[in-house]
């Protein structure tokens, strides 16, 4: 079976339009995320954003704790907090099968 950059999670497929049609966000909030770190996308040949399945379902969940209320600061500390605790989730699990 051939593996296609579609079948990558991490392959930079979409453009910046491409994702604010599929969230429908404005391509301006898509470009603060970039300009501050919180969503930071690949870049094409050409110099123009490039989004991964894994960045699109990043920015889904800030803009889902955004519309809950929190702050674009707090959603991204939120969003770290998630990832640290499947982190150590996954050391427990492998600490647990050896």
């Amino acid at each position: 079976m051939v593996e296609l950059p579609i079948d990558d999670a991490d392959a930079a497929l979409y453009t910046v339009g491409q994702v604010a049609a599929m969230l429908h966000v404005q391509v301006a909030f898509l470009r603060r995320l970039d300009e501050q770190g919180v969503v930071v996308p690949g870049r094409s040949a050409g110099g123009q954003r490039r989004y991964s399945r894994r960045e699109i379902n990043r920015v889904a969940a800030l803009v889902k704790l955004i519309g809950e209320g929190l702050t674009l600061e707090g959603a991204r500390r939120v969003l770290e907090l998630q990832a640290r605790v499947d982190e150590l989730e996954a050391d427990r699990d492998r600490a647990l099968h050896r």
